[in-house]
């Protein structure tokens, strides 16, 4: 008998065959490079780009080589040519000071404002011929700027008459991974950690400098590995070359690391010491700090520094020993100091016995230690007094500290915000926290004031943000939350761009150039966030999420005593009304506040709604500014923000032939589950709370 043939068909996925293109599993994030399809404008980039001119001499600019061939291959379809000088229109020259054509052109004194990791690009004539420059200072800053450079390809924009110069705005720019040692990863909704801590130090994967790559595109320059409950064990020998050998990994890239430390580390009952204390006061205990700093900065002579949560949520810390934050954080920076080190130490503490309101601890346990920190210690505060809700007030606590640089802490993975099931894009709300006025020196004291140094003349300045990253293929679980932590980065380099040309850069580059897909995407993203908030917790409520899981409200109350339902303790609903008392005949947070902002809280009739319910215990039939009583209106919220998730579920329904069909099904699927569950949201909270309302739910109220 005679055997058939047996044809095998091997696809792989990401690859392109022909004119066959597979789809598109989101691994490149906004580092696609797709080629230009509009003819015209194809052969003016390829006119304006026709060589490179770059030494390479380092690292970092293989690197810069690297990325510029990969670039320019995709973009313009063609491989560029590199060469050691300018003979005919279209080089682009890059390189820093030091170097012979930048130095011949005269830009010392454009360079010298720029720092290290700031960069200009120009149109220049040299030689008579059409070039574009490319300098800076050091050689990160020539990184930043061809991701720059590459950035305006990707987005369209014109090559002619460039005059760009940019540098950060924020000192210190981070990402903190709440990764723990077994892989898994804390508030992480995108698998399990991107360190494979068992494999290293021999298998370095290749994911790694694919990562440090990401995040060099978008300008932050380090990375924190471990979880903020850290484990003591990523302290010792075996822990540290690990890390030292994803440090040599990021280096090249601008990327500093840092851990999480356990403060109870040099304690023997931690495992890892061999002491019988960790008070901060004993000398074996400084002298223990000091000799473990001294063998980090052995293996990684650019070891960022240590993030320290003490005294938080069962962590140990100095007040352990009767000390103070200050005394903790001052011990790890004396230990720190020789290496150029810092420590961010956490204000995330809450303890009834300093004041039974929660939003009122960090501002009374820190605001008297203000001046008593070491100079290179922050404090590092979330971005408002309770925990990462989906809206709440600034953490008064900025503003109130003007001898103490402050970290603040934004949380890019979405604990609070429907996980990586909900698109929510998260820039519109980091806006509203940058530029809300504290007053702390009267009007135009804005939290961005605060962070980048210029109204406290801060000695150093940095924000982190929980990376929302993990080993999915994707990166990130949704591929629109993807957005954020591009937002996050462009946001940490320049606060003061905008919500809505970050959305359009990151379509553009992650989606399509298609006007109607940018269009349609971009709406869906800009209101995704307030939607959010009102299906979730309109109108100044709060935590009103399952415990522990942090995803949607309790759905069987019935079942369990009323003072088990859903955080009751912040919403405290009853028959005279909702909200959390916090004027002056309440808890008085709104008294943590500078003046005019404590007034405007205090006041119900001059408080905005937005935070009405975090500050003030409204009645039910409260007027509100619309004409409708606050039950009303928290019916309209409510069904306002479900409606939202209908209408981009439908909108997202029209790029269907538009978009890729792997990346239009998966975000498909999500808004699908993301409209059930923002119902699901809505009805089990205005169920309720129409208990004590002793009124129907209503659409149209």
């Amino acid at each position: 008998m005679k055997r058939k043939g047996v044809i095998l068909i091997i696809c792989v996925v990401g690859f392109c065959l022909g004119d066959i293109t597979l789809a598109d599993d989101g691994y490149q994030l906004w580092l696609k490079y797709k080629k230009i399809d509009d003819p015209l404008l194809l052969r003016q980039y390829q006119e304006l780009v026709t060589s490179i001119v770059l030494i390479e001499d380092s690292k970092t600019r293989s690197i810069i080589r690297d990325e510029l061939k990969r670039g320019l291959k995709g973009l313009l379809g063609k491989n560029p040519t590199f060469t050691e000088s300018v003979d005919k229109d279209g080089a682009i020259i890059i390189g820093t000071g030091n170097c012979t054509i930048i130095k011949n052109l005269n830009y010392a004194n454009e360079l010298e404002p720029l720092g290290g990791e700031g960069y200009f690009i120009k149109s220049i004539k040299i030689t008579g011929s059409k070039s574009i420059v490319i300098a800076a200072n050091e050689d990160v800053g020539l990184l930043y700027g061809v991701f720059h450079f590459l950035r305006l390809i990707q987005t369209r924009q014109p090559l002619t008459d460039l005059n760009i110069a940019s540098k950060p705005k924020i000192q210190y720019r981070l990402l903190n991974h709440w990764d723990n040692l077994n892989g898994v990863v804390e508030r992480g909704y995108a698998g399990k950690s991107l360190w494979k801590w068992k494999d290293l130090p021999g298998d370095v994967n290749s994911r790694y400098a694919d990562y440090a790559r990401a995040n060099a595109s978008i300008g932050i320059n380090g990375t924190v590995l471990n979880n903020v409950n850290a484990n003591p064990k990523i302290l010792t020998a075996d822990y540290l070359e690990k890390v030292a050998k994803l440090a040599d990994v990021f280096r090249p890239y601008g990327i500093r690391v840092f851990l999480s430390i356990n403060f109870s580390s040099p304690n023997k009952r931690s495992g890892v010491g061999e002491l019988n204390t960790a008070d901060p006061m004993n000398p074996e205990v400084r002298l223990w700090w000091k000799n473990r700093a001294k063998q980090i900065y052995e293996l990684i002579p650019d070891f960022g520094g240590f993030l320290v949560k003490a005294n938080s949520e069962g962590m140990p810390g100095p007040q352990d020993y009767n000390r103070t934050h200050a005394d903790g954080a001052n011990m790890l920076a004396e230990a720190l100091a020789p290496y150029n080190g810092v420590v961010m130490w956490r204000a995330f503490v809450y303890d009834e016995k300093v004041d039974p309101d929660r939003a009122k601890r960090a501002y009374m346990e820190f605001v008297p230690l203000d001046g008593k920190f070491n100079s290179i210690v922050f404090v590092q505060a979330k971005n408002g007094p309770i925990d990462f809700q989906p809206r709440e007030p600034v953490q008064p606590l900025f503003g109130a500290m003007p001898q103490t640089p402050l970290m603040p802490e934004l949380q890019i993975t979405q604990e609070y915000l429907g996980h990586s099931t909900h698109l929510v894009y998260l820039a519109p709300m980091w806006k509203e926290y940058f530029e809300f006025d504290t007053y702390a020196k009267g009007r135009g004291s804005s939290l961005g004031s605060i962070v980048d140094g210029t109204l406290h003349n801060y000695r150093m300045t940095g924000i982190t943000g929980v990376a929302n990253t993990g080993d999915d293929r994707n990166w990130c679980g949704h591929f629109f939350a993807q957005a954020n932590w591009f937002a996050y980065g462009r946001l940490a380099w320049d606060h003061t761009l905008s919500a809505e040309q970050i959305a359009d850069d990151w379509i553009r580059m992650s989606l399509s150039a298609d006007d109607k897909v940018v269009s349609t995407a971009k709406s869906m993203m800009l209101g995704s966030w307030e939607a959010c908030v009102n299906y979730m917790t309109p109108l100044g409520l709060h935590h009103i999420m399952q415990a522990n899981f942090h995803y949607g409200p309790e759905p069987d109350y019935e079942k369990a005593p009323r003072l088990d339902w859903t955080s009751v303790y912040y919403h405290r609903a009853d028959a005279n009304g909702i909200g959390f008392d916090r004027s002056s005949t309440g808890s008085n947070a709104a008294g943590q506040y500078f003046s005019p902002l404590r007034e405007m809280f205090d006041d119900i009739d001059t408080c905005p709604e937005k935070y009405l319910l975090w500050f003030h215990h409204a009645g039910w039939e409260h007027k509100m500014q619309s004409g409708r009583t606050l039950w009303g209106e928290l019916c309209y919220k409510y069904y306002t923000g479900t409606k939202y998730v209908e209408d981009m579920l439908n909108a997202w329904q029209t790029l269907e032939k538009d978009i890729d069909p792997e990346i239009y099904a998966s975000v498909k699927t999500r808004l699908e589950k993301q409209k059930v569950d923002s119902a699901v949201w809505r009805d089990t909270c205005l169920d309720y709370f129409r208990k004590f309302s002793k009124t129907p739910v209503s659409e149209s109220n």
